[in-house]
């Protein structure tokens, strides 16, 4: 079985009357999971738009009821974890996970950090343990594949190109995403999109074939899987 968690964060909708208005990185995401339901299909499909729909910023309440033991815990710190406990348990289940975002100001939407914030959590995604020395830290969980489709105003973020050091989105995500269980993660990246011209254009749709041919190549890949663990 194949679970895809799909978590937009652009701040914009995918179809606007106004078609310049309409997300980029919504859109390419769309490519992936249209190209994929063509070569295979999704057995669970999980969706979060958190640039329309962000979860609660964290609070002092909310860290104090993740420190409170389980069985310890009020009626209302259970209420405050229970968004948490939601989002955990979607990522839990997921093989994939299909990440949108637009770069804001050389970082991820606040949307997107508040997702973040609220499924990195000690003893769900991760544990703490002295006893490893400098890198307490654990992930929890593991085996997942990230899709992450990005889209930025201007261009040259990737690794060693000439803006590298003011990309503070992917390499965030990238950091994070450990302790979202990722082992394999992949970028498509449309840019350019301030210059508006050919270069924008060609980028999008580099970005909208790659997508789809990726997409291809994963289910292809999960088929496979299935059929040896059918075996």
């Amino acid at each position: 079985m194949t679970t895809i968690l799909h978590i937009d964060s652009s701040v914009r909708a995918i179809d606007n009357d106004n078609p310049a208005h309409n997300s980029l990185s919504k859109n390419i995401a769309k490519t992936f999971l249209d190209s994929w339901r063509e070569s295979n299909q999704i057995d669970e499909y999980i969706y979060r738009d958190v640039g329309v729909n962000p979860p609660h910023f964290i609070s002092q309440d909310w860290i104090g009821a993740v420190f409170t033991p389980s069985d310890k815990r009020s009626a209302a710190q259970h209420q405050q974890l229970q968004l948490s406990d939601t989002l955990i348990d979607e990522l839990t289940r997921a093989d994939i996970i299909l990440m949108s975002t637009p770069m804001y100001n050389y970082g991820m939407p606040a949307q997107l950090k508040a997702w973040f914030d609220q499924i990195i959590r000690i003893n769900k995604t991760f544990d703490f343990d002295l006893a490893r020395g400098d890198q307490p830290l654990r992930p929890l969980l593991s085996g997942k594949t990230l899709v992450l489709i990005t889209s930025c105003g201007e261009f040259g973020f990737g690794k060693g190109e000439v803006n590298e050091a003011h990309s503070h989105l992917t390499p965030h995500i990238q950091t994070l995403s450990k302790y979202l269980g990722v082992q394999v993660m992949f970028e498509i990246a449309s840019e350019y999109q301030e210059f508006n011209d050919k270069r924008h254009q060609d980028s999008v749709t580099k970005a909208h074939h790659d997508a789809a041919e990726l997409a291809k190549t994963l289910s292809t890949q999960q088929q496979e899987i299935q059929h040896a663990n059918a075996v």
